[in-house]
């Protein structure tokens, strides 16, 4: 099988070149395809950087159960997207769809609006003049001066090499008066069994099984540097053209220990987010339980990581879930009524041809995250915090997967999961701009400044595109108004918000109109 890859090093050689732009946006992500998208339809000349060759980010890389909240704050252009999905399809909106038919979407509506994406552009340095972006250059040798630029990127490079003020992992509740953030042992994805942690059952001279902390588990609520889970979205298929699962390279049965010791408890949930998507018996498949797709502790060093040691990171995740799966189908230690039915799923044939059917994008929940002059917290979540500058609205649970595995009395426990549910709330245009004195032309609608519970809500594909818009548009205004980016008036953004079809508000005094079936899975995104 051909294992997709997050580095490339070796693709493209653009020394010498260099180019002028409006806008420049770095990072394909779902974001910042439409926000390039938007900066061309107001008449800007944009320059669309991917960082790697694949385009759409989460959206088109296996996340085709759209996780939303509330349908009512999608709109504009993110909103067009889900309508020209549905199109696809025949019905008027889709929100569970193949992965083949959001990256045609994405494809059509870049070409009408004239955007071709430079693929295989990796950030290597930044120029910053008296607080402003001059260029931005690329391992490849291109260089891109712009007027405006945008960090649509999930790690938020270009806000980091800039200097923008940032912040990995999670903050003390003491921080911000949160009650939901820092270390946190919950019910959900838990080992509601005791399990023990050592190599040998209860024998703790034998040492830890893989992926279990030493260290001693902190008091709940404090702050630390640890990051939730990633994984893949993987897209399966019972169809009798699936491709069956491999055996990694380096596969080591110790990887799955834990799993084995709870299935042997009488654990059955494997199958629960196996959700359907349209499509040939196709689904979106996600972390599900104590022991699951989320290669939990194996993503602390990526969000500061060089591309080189990204790339061995995203391996290890390739390498831990063909495992997970290949574990399932063949270990005897699974009870054979699950191993048979595993080995009736597949990856589905007709997905990411290139990438020898596995998804070519890492599902990085979080990275870097700005610290601007306003921030996110839960208190924005809660609505107890209003903001009179909204530039979109966030409707999802709060939602951190696990950060890390520990031993408590003898028995392993994971530890980092929140889920909370929350009615639409406002986000703050100041979240997406750096903090005053910072890199007055940048804008940063992805690694925005929010709090790592507070992100675990906004941090869902169509709030991405939905910012990503509002954020091209505040750009192309700084730009009409000869100002910067702290000091654009909201008094002349939210008319132009408006006339782009943003959701800025809503009526939330009644309950959601939508049945719960329809309102994504809190916890599980």
């Amino acid at each position: 099988m051909k294992i997709p890859t997050y580095y490339q090093s070796e693709i493209g050689n653009r020394e010498g070149q260099h180019l002028s732009c409006d806008l420049c946006v770095y990072g394909a992500t779902s974001a910042g395809i439409i926000a390039a998208i938007e900066g061309r339809k107001r008449g800007l000349n944009v320059v669309l950087l991917a960082n790697g060759s694949h385009l759409g980010g989460l959206t088109t890389g296996g996340l085709g159960y759209t996780d939303f909240g509330d349908k009512r704050i999608v709109g504009g252009l993110s909103r067009e997207f889900y309508k020209r999905v549905g199109a696809h399809y025949s019905v008027v909106e889709e929100w569970k769809f193949e992965p083949s038919v959001a990256s045609r979407v994405f494809g059509e509506m870049l070409r009408e609006a004239g955007v071709e994406p430079i693929l295989f552009q990796y950030l290597s340095s930044v120029a910053v003049e008296k607080g402003r972006i001059h260029a931005i250059r690329m391992e490849s040798g291109l260089v891109v001066e712009a007027a405006f630029l945008i960090d649509a990127t999930y790690e938020g490079d270009l806000m980091a090499m800039a200097g923008v003020p940032h912040t990995i992992g999670r903050e003390s509740n003491a921080q911000y008066g949160e009650l939901l953030n820092g270390v946190q042992v919950r019910e959900h994805h838990q080992f509601t069994l005791p399990v023990s942690p050592w190599i040998k059952e209860g024998d703790p001279t034998s040492g830890l099984l893989p992926g279990i902390s030493s260290e001693p588990l902190a008091p709940q609520g404090s702050g630390d540097k640890k990051i939730q889970a990633y994984n893949f979205r993987m897209c399966l298929s019972r169809a009798e053209d699936r491709i069956p699962f491999s055996k990694p390279t380096g596969y080591d049965p110790l990887d799955y220990e834990l799993l084995a010791r709870f299935l042997r408890s009488g654990w059955r949930e494997t199958f629960v987010k196996f959700d359907a998507i349209r499509g040939n018996k196709k689904t979106d498949t996600n972390n599900h339980g104590p022991v699951s797709t989320d290669y939990i502790g194996g993503n602390h060093g990526y969000p500061e990581a060089s591309y080189q040691l990204r790339e061995e990171i995203f391996q290890k995740h390739v390498r831990y879930v063909q495992g997970l799966f290949w574990f399932y189908c063949h270990d005897e230690r699974v009870p054979a009524k699950l191993r048979e039915e595993m080995s009736r799923w597949g990856l589905a044939s007709e997905e990411f041809d290139s990438t020898g059917h596995w998804p070519p994008q890492l599902y990085i929940r979080e990275a870097r995250r700005m610290v601007g002059d306003e921030v996110i917290t839960e208190l924005n979540c809660r609505g107890y915090r209003k903001t009179c500058e909204p530039i979109g609205l966030g409707a999802y649970g709060m939602d951190s997967h696990n950060c890390q595995r520990v031993v408590v009395d003898g028995r392993v426990l994971n530890e980092g999961d929140v889920q909370n549910w929350v009615d639409p709330y406002a986000i703050p245009y100041r979240s997406i701009v750096p903090p005053s004195g910072h890199a007055e032309n940048l804008l940063v609608p992805v690694c925005l400044s929010a709090s790592h519970i507070a992100y675990g809500s906004v941090r869902m594909e169509p709030v991405f595109m939905i910012l990503g818009q509002s954020a091209a548009i505040a750009a192309d205004l700084c730009l009409k108004e000869k100002t910067v980016a702290q000091k654009l008036s909201y008094q002349l953004l939210k008319p132009e918000l408006e006339r782009a079809g943003q959701v800025l508000g809503l009526d939330v005094s009644d309950k959601l109109p939508y049945p719960h079936s329809e309102l994504g899975n809190p916890g599980e995104g």
